[in-house]
């Protein structure tokens, strides 16, 4: 198990479950005035599916580095972009979201085709 990797995706979880409650409680008005709440509820909930895939490779010593770092790359990229677009309405966020969404992609494929470690 890769205590480093384990680490950083408790914090990833974690930060999930806190930026999930923070948006349903502290920012729902201003996400719902600015119609982003579920530009917001998208980003956690993929936010946190990753880090969960992220904390398994961990635990079970599974670990190919290549599919981790597209997972954590896809998580900065499409969650964060989100989260920044729900907060800001900044509209040149938007084509950072789909680069997040294909290091995702490509992080699954290698888990497909790479043998486990």
């Amino acid at each position: 198990m890769s205590i480093l990797l384990f680490r950083i995706a408790a914090v990833l979880c974690f930060l999930a479950v806190a930026l999930g409650a923070f948006g349903a409680h502290g920012l729902r008005s201003t996400l719902e005035g600015r119609g982003m709440v579920d530009v917001w509820d998208k980003a956690v909930f993929y936010h946190l599916i990753h880090a969960i895939a992220l904390l398994l490779l961990a635990l079970y010593g599974t670990i190919n580095r290549g599919a981790c770092l597209l997972l954590l790359t896809g998580i900065l990229l499409f969650s964060g972009s989100l989260y920044l677009l729900a907060l800001t309405n900044l509209r040149w966020l938007g084509p950072v979201t789909p680069v997040g969404g294909l290091c995702f992609l490509a992080g699954w494929a290698w888990l497909v085709f790479a043998p486990p470690k």
